[in-house]
This record gives C-alpha cells, structure tokens and sequence, in this order.
C-alpha cells in the first residue's frame, strides 16, 4: 500500500469545481464497500484538488462531462467522455469517474500526465493532449 507522501510524488497539480468536488467526493464515499480500490484512488484524488467555484474551472481542464484526447504511455490514443457510473457505455467511449482511467483524468488539462494502477495493480500512464468542456447540461 502507496503512503501518502509516495503517492503525491510526482502527482500533477489538478483543480476541481466545488460541485464536482462534492459530487465526488460522495460517489467515492458511497463506492468504498463495493469498489474500495478506485473509490479510495478517487477520494485521494479529491483530497489533494485544488477546489474552485464552478465558473472559475478553466475551460481546458477535465471535469465531468467533459469530452477528453489522451494518449497511453504505450502510445494508443483515445477520446472519451468523462461521466458518472449511470451514464457510462464503452462502445459510446463514455467512460465513468469510479474506473482507474476516469480517476486519473479527472482535474487535468493538456500537456499534463499521470500514473495510475489499474484494477489488476498494474502501473500505467496517460497523458492529456486536449479537453472540450462539458455541455451546460452536463455542468449543471
């Protein structure tokens, strides 16, 4: 088990809107019996965000809802949309909040990159190459 102090070393710096911020916050509380892992990676990320009001959230930086370009370290480029568990589909590339990737990308912005374990244990990285920001529907 990563200690506090292991884990934010080399963590990029990521922000967070206060209902996002919330809303997380809760899912990961509500998740930890069912899916412990991802919920605990999920509360940890949510610890260390930078909170702002939801209108300061830059337009460029991953929040749910939000349309993201990524590439693996292996070099396999994806698109998705971050959502909550409900909303989720992989045959649509809707990927949900409570999965490693959707975990990681959450608070980052293009150019940044992240390490993250899958549900195996398993390191990876991806990295950020573009955000489209959420719908107004979806910010809500």
């Amino acid at each position: 088990m990563l200690t506090e102090a292991s884990r934010a070393i080399g963590k990029p710096r990521i922000v967070v809107s206060e209902i996002d911020h919330r809303r997380l916050s809760d899912l990961a509380t509500g998740a930890l019996s069912k899916f412990p892992d991802v919920a605990e990676a999920l509360a940890y990320e949510m610890d260390r965000a930078e909170v702002v009001a939801a209108g300061a959230v830059p337009q460029n930086v991953v929040q749910m809802g939000s349309v993201v370009e990524f590439r693996t370290e292996a070099g396999q480029q994806r698109r998705i949309t971050l959502v909550y568990p409900p909303e989720a589909d992989i045959s649509a590339n809707r990927i949900s909040i409570l999965t490693p990737i959707g975990t990681a990308l959450i608070g980052l912005a293009p150019g940044q990159s992240i390490r993250f374990a899958t549900y195996d244990g398993r390191e990876h990285a991806l990295s950020v190459l573009g955000v489209e920001p959420p719908a107004e529907s979806d910010a809500d």
